[in-house]
């Protein structure tokens, strides 16, 4: 896998969709990075987050932030479907989700295999001083991919992250 001047080259040259799993925590520039880079490509952006946002309104706003998981149950099932006929199809998607747990991107992996395609995981290392400044600014805005992130929230988000393992074939992108 190559890798471009800011960071993985878009598909790689095989017949196979490629499906771009962003792991990194809030803040840590997933979206910026789908937008910039790979929707100018032609890979098509699944956001977790914006489609939660669409259906609930702001987290922690138009509903208690502990009701988030429950929300964003159906909406990870409907994006996996959507994420599977896409492959299908024959086309390059970027899963702009967080990934936190191992576990769960162990499972989108196999679902990406399942459906035909190949997985790349990019890994987004951001220091916390950073996510800190990052989130300070986005808490500001009230669009969907700004969800109101406290600095004991981010505490709480980095004690729940499991960083990917030298064995996951994760590609880290620094700097974002």
């Amino acid at each position: 896998m190559g890798m471009g001047i800011h960071g993985p080259e878009v598909g790689g040259g095989e017949a196979r969709p490629v499906v771009y799993l962003l792991v990194g925590l809030t803040g840590s520039g997933k979206t910026t990075y789908a937008r910039q880079h790979l929707e100018p490509a032609g890979v098509v952006r699944l956001s977790v987050d914006e489609l939660v946002h669409q259906r609930h309104g702001r987290y922690g706003v138009d509903y208690p932030a502990y009701e988030y998981f429950a929300r964003q149950a159906p909406v990870l099932a409907e994006v996996r479907e959507r994420l599977a006929a896409l492959v299908r199809a024959g086309r390059d998607v970027v899963v702009d989700h967080g990934l936190w747990r191992r576990s769960e991107r162990e499972e989108w992996k196999r679902l990406v295999e399942q459906a035909g395609g190949r997985w790349r995981l990019l890994y987004f290392d951001i220091p916390r001083r950073e996510l800190l400044r990052r989130l300070a600014e986005r808490n500001r805005r009230q669009d969907a991919n700004a969800l109101a992130v406290s600095p004991q929230a981010l505490e709480d988000f980095c004690a729940r992250f499991e960083p990917p393992g030298e064995d996951e074939g994760a590609e880290p992108l620094s700097g974002w």
